[in-house]
């Protein structure tokens, strides 16, 4: 932190220019591990992959939450530039705890890391499974965002390979509306990359990537084969079928092998929340489901919080954005009050997520209940969690442990904390935490009950979710550096 609140106006500027130069540097050599090495850089867990100057300078400064001082650029410059050099096979390396490691053992760099990735040296990006066709089962809200994701890991440390999408055909210009939506979104943004569409073959172009469009109303009609799609794994994003049977029709199609449901799954179908219980997939395994965004935003947290206090009960009350399933003025709807305008009330709901929680957390089972409200947002939801603890704490202990968690901690990728006075919902958009814990909300009463308040991005934080487990069922793992 001295570095940048010590020192002349100018000497500050010097410093910033320096690290400004020395990340420009860094760029083509993290494209580069990524590309010929399917190396993953990150700082504590901030991907540097398709990061420009400035998102990797807040990274290194990132590094103050766990350090408490803001890693130097000039500490990692030399690090990214010698792995450019090892001929590196496919692996996660984080830069941030790289250093903190450096730093404790000291020497020789080279010889360092000579030592600490022995395992992948000189593998000349060898290590990464073979490509593991993904389809779309609808091309909505997540389903798009699936596509933006999966292909923003295409190219380096990643096997899947994003080959088609199955719609139902709305128009004459059918594709060239689906292209547009993934090319402009109103919430997240505009696509980063290019997007050509090609009607005469039905297929839509995203950076270099050719992606069927299927035209189908019938799972299990579509032969994947004949588009030279084999043994793929289907994300069912419709939410029309939510048991075995409905989607086992997916299993019947020719060129299929497994099927993810981007909802609760009904049933014995395993929901999933990744993190938490990512164990109970086997390979065996042929229909999971990813659960809901709620469960998936809310689980992490309750999990550290069992076993670290215990959970006697508690109630969760979500406070949730409006869905495209709601009414944008009054009219009919089959569920209750969804049918009132969804931009102009608060809409009182049921929601599945606090008993749901039990399929990925069975020592929850029974102690939990739920409810929601639609609140005039398009993303960004709440989960305030009332919780009766086994053992006492406090704010800050209890507040410590969440961070500690995020930080570094098996659920870091799950849970985020954040601890400032001004944050507010449309902060969190873009999110690929399942949740984040608002520190300054936290509230103990009595040393056992427990509120706390947990963000999500809906939409993305779940996709980023529902793409890991997508991950884990093709078996697309690379090791972790540095060991632990």
């Amino acid at each position: 932190m001295a570095e940048e609140t010590n020192g002349t106006a100018q000497d500050q500027r010097a410093a910033w220019d320096n690290r400004e130069e020395l990340a420009e540097r860094m760029v083509p050599l993290i494209g580069s591990l990524y590309r010929d090495n399917n190396v993953i850089t990150s700082v504590y867990g901030r991907q540097l992959v398709h990061k420009g100057v400035i998102d990797i300078i807040k990274a290194h400064r990132y590094a103050r939450q766990i350090d408490e001082v803001v890693l130097p650029v000039e500490d990692t410059y030399p690090m990214v530039e010698a792995l450019a050099g090892m001929n590196l096979g496919a692996a996660s390396i984080d830069l941030g705890k790289l250093a903190a490691k450096f730093r404790t053992a000291g020497g020789d760099l080279q010889h360092f890391l000579d030592t600490e990735l022995a395992e992948v040296a000189g593998q000349g990006g060898e290590g990464v499974k073979a490509p593991k066709d993904v389809v779309l089962y609808g091309f909505g809200r997540i389903g798009r965002l699936l596509a933006r994701i999966i292909l923003s890991h295409e190219g380096g440390g990643s096997s899947l390979r994003l080959r088609a999408i199955v719609v139902r055909k709305n128009s004459e210009d059918d594709l060239v509306k689906r292209a547009s939506l993934l090319r402009r979104d109103s919430i997240h943004g505009p696509f980063e990359g290019t997007i050509t569409v090609d009607e005469e073959n039905n297929t839509i172009t995203a950076n270099g990537t050719v992606i069927q469009v299927i035209y189908s109303n019938d799972p299990a009609t579509v032969d994947y084969t004949s588009y030279g799609i084999q043994d793929a794994i289907v994300v069912d994003n419709t939410g029309r079928w939510r048991d075995e049977d409905g989607l086992g029709q997916h299993l019947k199609a020719t060129g299929a092998s497994k099927v993810l449901l981007t909802a609760p799954g009904k049933g014995d179908i395993k929901n999933i929340v990744f993190g938490v219980n990512t164990d109970d997939i086997t390979a065996e395994d042929t229909i999971l489901s990813a659960a809901s965004c709620t469960t998936n935003g809310i689980t992490p947290v309750l999990k550290v919080l069992h076993d670290e206090y215990g959970i006697d009960y508690g109630h969760v009350e979500t406070v949730h954005a409006y869905t495209n399933d709601q009414n944008l003025t009054d009219n009919f709807h089959k569920g209750s009050r969804r049918g009132r305008a969804a931009g102009l009330n608060m809409v009182i709901t049921e929601t599945g997520a606090a008993k749901a929680v039990a399929k990925a957390l069975p020592a929850l089972k029974g102690k939990l209940s739920g409810n929601a409200i639609r609140v005039p947002t398009p993303d960004v939801s709440m989960a305030i969690l009332n919780l009766a603890l086994q053992k006492e704490t406090t704010v800050e202990e209890l507040n410590q442990r969440l961070r500690e968690e995020s930080l570094t901690g098996e659920l870091r990728n799950q849970i985020d904390y954040i601890n400032s006075p001004e944050i507010v919902s449309s902060d969190f958009v873009g999110s690929n935490r399942a949740g984040i814990v608002d520190g300054l909300a936290t509230i103990v009463n009595g040393g056992k009950n427990a509120v706390l308040y947990v963000w999500y991005d809906n939409e993305f934080g779940y996709s980023c979710q529902v793409v890991r487990v997508i991950e884990e069922m093709a078996g697309d793992a690379v090791p972790v550096f540095p060991k632990a």
